[in-house]
Order: C-alpha cells, then structure tokens, then sequence
C-alpha cells in the first residue's frame, strides 16, 4: 500500500469534495481516500499493483478538478498560495459585480420604489446583469456541469439553475411579453451576494489553517555545519546525518540531534507549549526549530528533512485536518441527498403556486428561486472542517498533537483511561528518595560513601545515587577491588575499608546483623521504594532508598479526569506492592500489576467491553495497546513507535495534557453541533419560508436577493463560530 497527497484546484463547496472522494474511492486499488474541502487536500491510500497515483490524478480531472502531487510540505505551500490567489479572484469577481449590480439595483428596484422610469430601462438592466450573469457567474455553471457529468448536484446547481431561471425568464419577457416585468437585478444582486459569501469564506477558511503555516514558518532556513575542519553555512535541504552543526547563541537549532560539545539553555515552547527554557548539556537531545538563548554548542545531526520533529508535527496536524470525523460522513450524506430534494421543491413551488394557487409566472419563480437560493448547504458542508482546523490548530500550539477528526470525536466519549506506570506517571528514572544514617554522622557522608563505592558501577540505581551526590556537590573517593554481585550488591574497598552495599540477602551471606533494620525497611518498601544497605565487614552503617517517582503532575491530571466521571487504571510489568503504592501515591485505585508486555492490549479489551477506552504510554511496548484502544495517547518523549501508534501525541509529556485533550475534544465537538444544528435549523426553516408559507396569512414572500444576503451569511457565520474556538481555554 502506498499513501499519496494531492492538491486539488477548482473546489467551489463541499460538495465538490465530495463528488470527487466518490469517483476516488470507488475505483479500483482504492482502499482509503479523504478529501478536505477546507485544505483543498486529497489524501489516497491506494495499492500500486492495481492502481497509479497517475491515473488518480486522471481521475479527479475526469471529475472536473486539478489535481497536483506533492510532498505534504509542498501541498502546504501550494494550498497557501491557492487560498491567497482564491481571495483575490473572489475580492476581484466581487468587485467587477458590484460595479453592474449597483446600477441594476438601483435603477430595478430604487428607481421603482421611488415611480421614476427611464428611457430602454429593461434593455440597460439585460446590459448590466449579463456581464455578472456569465463571466461572475460562470463558476457556478461549470461546477454545475461537472457534478451533472458525475450524475450528482450540488451547490453550484442550485445557484446556476436559480439564476439562470430568473435572467432567462426576463429575456423572454423582455422579447414577447413584456407585462411579465423582469427579474435581471435579482440575478445579477444574487450572483454578487453569493461571491461576496464565497469572499469572505475565503477569508475566513484562510485563518482556520494557521496553525500549520506558523509552524512551517519556524523552520530555521540554513545550518553552519563542520566539514573537513571548516565551518560553511548551507541550505537546511543539505545538511545529512551525521553531520556536526555549530549553533551560536540567539540561532534556532537546523535539524533533530545529539549534542557533542557544549552546553546550554533551549527555548522549545514550539514543541512543548512551555515557556521555561530547559538546560542542555552534551548527549542531550536538541530539536529542530527550537532556540538557543545562550552559549554555543556542537551537535550530531541524528534526524533531517521529512523525519525531524517538526516536519512530523507538520505532517499529523496536515493529516489530523484531512481526516473526516463520522460526524463529517453525516453532514456529506445529507449534503448529497439535500440539493436534489431542494431542485424537486423548488419544482414543486413553482407548480404550486402557478396551478393550484393560480398565481401568475412572476410571483411562482420569485418562489422558486427563493428556495433555490436559500437552501445551499455550504454552512452544513464547512459545518465540521472548519471545526476540526481550528480544533487541532489550537491543539498544536499547546503541545497536543491531535492526528485526525475521528480522534477529536471520540475522546469526549471515553469512560476508562489506563496509563502505562514507567515513564508515564512517574519521571521514568530511578532518583534517590530516603537517606537514614544508622551508624555515621549525617546523611551526606552516608550518601558520599555509597557514591564512591558505586562510582564505578553502571546499574540505574547507583547512576541515580552518584547523581544525587553530584548534585548535594559532594567528592567522591576511588574505590578498589570493586565487584558486582548479580541480584544482590555491590562489594568495594576505601581507604582500606570493605563494604558491601545492596538488598538483605548481601547483608546475610556476609553475616551482617540486620535484624533491627526490618521495622526501618518494611514502611519504605511499603511505598514502593527499593531500599539498599550500605555496612562495613562489621556493622550496618544506613540505608539508602531509590525510586522511580511520580511526575509532579500526575496526581493533579488523575484527580480531573475522574471529576470528569472517567475511570482510571493503572497498568505495569512491576509487582504489586511497587506498583500499588504507586498507584497510592498517584490516586489511582485500579492496578494491573505484574502485566507481560504482550499481554497489555488483553487488558485493554476487556476494559472496551464496558465502553470507549484511552491508553496512555511511552514505550515500544505499549504501541499494541495504544493501537487496540480507542484512543491511543502517546507521551512525545516516548519512542517513534509509540509516537505513530497514538491518535494523540503530547509533546510537553505532562499528565494534565490528557484532560486537556479531553476538554478540547468536548469543545470541538460542541462547536461542530452548534455549526450543524444552525445550518440544518436555517435550511429547514429557510426553505418553507422561501417557497411561500407566511404568504396566506401575512402576504409577505422571501425575496431571492434576501435569500442569498442570508445563505452567503450563514457560511461565513459557521466558519466565524469556530474561529471562537480558538479564545477558549483548555
């Protein structure tokens, strides 16, 4: 299988996308396609055996449409320069409509309010409607063509078919039977209110997607690399694996990777939301697009071009946008059932009110056109992309990288979460957490002893140690004759002196009296601690526990996601005493202990069986299980696996993000349902309203021109209310 984009040029509604996500997924070697009027993306998993992304490409044409491949950057750049060059064509049809449409309006209706009456007044009006009849509107009769050649309609057909019955009702009029009156300002005001929605839509659609054009915009454009002992400054597109870069103070860091040489501060807010720049120091890793505020250093490029964080976090928010949420399907499905209907009412009408009401031919089409008009379905149709843009834009700029709309749609519903322990809800590294002096002075000569003996020893437990003693600024001392003991210690001599220093097991071989120490051990152990014995060949000199500790959040994100009235569960490979108290400390109640990895997606399961279900983890080990669940929530500090697995990704790997990510789904989702109901309760009132229904008992009858003032207002009312998502907090 292979995964392609394409950009598509000549969409004009949402029913474009449509038309054209059927004639790509029905044909053969197809097994995916998503099509986002919003971006003007195709997005097409297809089987190349079968089919070429050529012939796909053939495909849209024969639709009607351009298409174009493209990297997901290079569409991203071509969609901007559409979107700018879309306003400008609609602001330049706007303004070469207005200049024939205010002279027909005034002369057709004001004139007529006020009884003056010019001289070939009717001629004048064919004059000024005809240019915006077929050059402003002749958008609208090839979208209408191509959704006839594709045995659809759409909004284009409404608009054709309610414009072209009212100017070619007034030619026939004006030629044979002039008592009839015309109707050329209500076609060419109603072609004109149409661009200037379509205008200002554009305008709008433009704001909806500027979260991936920041992001694109944060890309340092050079890198200042060490070649054959030179520094030379080249384009970003040439720095390759491997190569040394020099960063100085002030410069965004080029490309993803490791530093060799140096140290300093780093701003990387476009990656984790947070404002606090972190320190680095040499191994560390550095990402691409974040700053260096002070000092220079030297790192290893590890990751370039399309595999750098930031092109990834460009490509899942690109992707998150193309992808429909169920929600999305509902509003399409009405959308190609809805313009037939409408074309059969708007029929209806006009019969109705010609024959059963014996209305003359005037009054029937004003009726007709009306309900063409009004009931476009465009604010239905931009109802939930529009949505799901700013939803995930908004995301992004927090650190939650949410991959589609099918992801912000389910999130809201979730009754059980279950967090991976390690690296999850606690900080994933050992950290020493209790000193207890037994026989010796004070917890900093205890901990400079143990560090000495462990200097040399490469366990997690005694890095955790000799880090603590680095930290309290402690020197250390060399240790001789050292030697490892598997599963139980570590044995060492200084300045002359053995120790032994591990679990109680070391302590007895060596027949070191630890009887009193049980009462001390238990309470520590009880909290999941692992608690070693630092003794000479004599007596026990203290002990010394290490953990891996929660994160200082943890607590503070479980407790809100169970006001949320969410079940919460915990799940590790540790036993059940470590990860209980854990789970104690994190205020979680239910425990998977003792859990193989291969073993984690089972749990998973059982918990669907009860309704939707989260996995939150970091690992490898835990991609089956984010994959199984309904949403898989991957910590950006986790591998690339957990990372591609998840539906969404946390780069500040901060617990609180999950309710977070909840809160913004919830929000989103209320958003696409406001947008939904204003437009299907605007179409289900607008329509009777067009087609006469007040007319019997207050004598009053929509006018096409108020019409389309309304139906253009509505678009770009939906697309503004979801622009308001973006002020909201999370």
């Amino acid at each position: 299988m292979k995964k392609t984009n394409l950009q598509i040029a000549g969409m004009t509604c949402a029913s474009c996308a449509v038309t054209i996500n059927k004639s790509l997924s029905k044909s053969k070697g197809v097994k995916e396609a998503n099509v986002n009027f919003s971006t003007s993306n195709a997005s097409v998993l297809y089987d190349e055996t079968l089919i070429s992304e050529k012939k796909l490409i053939t495909i849209v044409k024969n639709t009607g449409y351009k298409a174009s491949p493209g990297s997901e950057e290079e569409n991203i750049k071509k969609h901007e320069l559409m979107q700018k060059e879309e306003i400008k064509t609609f602001k330049n049809k706007f303004i070469l409509s207005l200049f024939f449409a205010i002279p027909a309006f005034i002369i057709g209706m004001v004139f007529m309010w006020l009884d003056i009456t010019i001289p070939y007044q009717d001629y004048i009006l064919w004059f000024l409607a005809t240019p915006v009849q077929f050059i402003v509107g002749w958008s609208f009769y090839r979208g209408a063509w191509n959704a006839l050649k594709n045995k659809t309609t759409n909004m284009d057909t409404l608009i054709a078919v309610g414009t072209s019955a009212a100017y070619f009702f007034s030619v026939y009029a004006i030629l044979f039977n002039p008592e009839l009156g015309q109707y050329f300002e209500t076609s060419a005001i109603l072609i004109t209110l149409v661009i200037m929605g379509k205008f200002l839509e554009a305008i709008a659609k433009g704001k909806t997607s500027e979260a991936i054009k920041k992001l694109m915009g944060l890309s340092p454009k050079t890198a200042t690399v060490i070649r054959n002992g030179k520094e030379i400054k080249i384009k970003i597109d040439h720095v390759v694996e491997g190569d040394i870069i020099l960063v100085k103070p002030g410069e965004k860091i080029p490309v993803d990777g490791k530093i060799t040489d140096g140290s300093s501060s780093i701003d990387e807010s476009m990656v984790t939301g947070e404002s606090m720049p972190v320190e680095k120091k040499e191994g560390d890793i550095v990402t691409g697009a974040t700053i260096n505020k002070q000092g220079s250093f030297k790192f290893k490029a590890t990751k370039v071009g399309e595999n750098t964080t930031l092109s990834r976090i460009i490509k899942l928010i690109e992707e998150a946008q193309g992808k429909k949420a169920p929600i999305q399907r509902f509003a399409d499905t009405i959308s190609s059932y809805f313009v037939p209907i409408v074309i059969i009412i708007a029929i209806l009408t006009f019969s109705s009110w010609l024959f059963l009401f014996e209305k003359d031919i005037k009054f029937a089409l004003i009726a007709a056109v009306s309900v063409l008009v009004i009931a476009c379905p465009c604010a239905l149709g931009l109802a939930t992309p529009t949505a799901i843009m700013v939803g995930t834009g908004k995301g992004a700029k927090k650190g939650i990288l949410i991959k589609g709309g099918d992801a912000l749609e389910t999130a809201h519903k979730l009754n059980s979460i279950i967090f991976d322990k390690t690296g999850t809800i606690t900080k994933g590294t050992p950290e020493v957490t209790d000193i207890v002096p037994i026989n010796i002075k004070s917890e900093n000569k205890l901990l400079q002893l143990a560090a000495s003996i462990e200097k040399n020893s490469e366990h997690p437990l005694a890095e955790a140690i000799v880090k603590k003693a680095k930290q309290n600024k402690l020197s250390l001392g060399n240790p001789k004759g050292f030697r490892a003991i598997p599963g139980h210690g570590i044995k060492a001599k200084l300045n002359k002196t053995q120790y032994y220093f591990g679990n109680s097991k070391l302590m007895i071989d060596n027949k070191i009296n630890i009887k009193k120490l049980k009462s001390k051990i238990g309470p520590l152990e009880e909290q999941g601690k692992t608690a070693m014995i630092l003794s000479d060949s004599k007596k026990v000199i203290g002990i010394i526990t290490v953990a891996d500790t929660i994160k200082e959040t943890s607590k503070a994100a479980v407790k809100k996601l169970q006001n949320m009235k969410i079940s919460i569960y915990m799940i590790t490979g540790d036993n059940k005493r470590t990860a209980n108290a854990i789970a104690k400390q994190a205020g979680i109640n239910h425990v998977f202990a003792e859990v193989l990895p291969e073993d984690k997606a089972k749990y998973v399961k059982k918990l669907q069986k009860k309704g939707k279900v989260a996995m939150v983890g970091d690992g490898i080990n835990d991609a089956p299980a984010l994959a199984q669940a309904d949403i898989g929530i991957a910590m950006g500090s986790g591998t690339d696996v957990a990372m591609e697995t998840g539906n969404i990704v946390l780069m500040r790997n901060d617990l609180l993000d999950v309710p977070r990510s909840i809160r913004l789904s919830k929000l989103t989702m209320s958003k696409i349902k406001q947008n939904m109901f204003w437009a299907l309760f605007y179409n289900t009132l607008g329509i009777p309203l067009a087609a006469g229904a007040l007319y019997p008992f207050t004598g009053w009858l929509l006018s096409p021109i108020i019409a389309g003032a309304a139906m253009a207002m509505s678009s770009v009312s939906v697309v503004s209310n979801s622009l308001l998502l973006k002020h909201k907090r999370l």
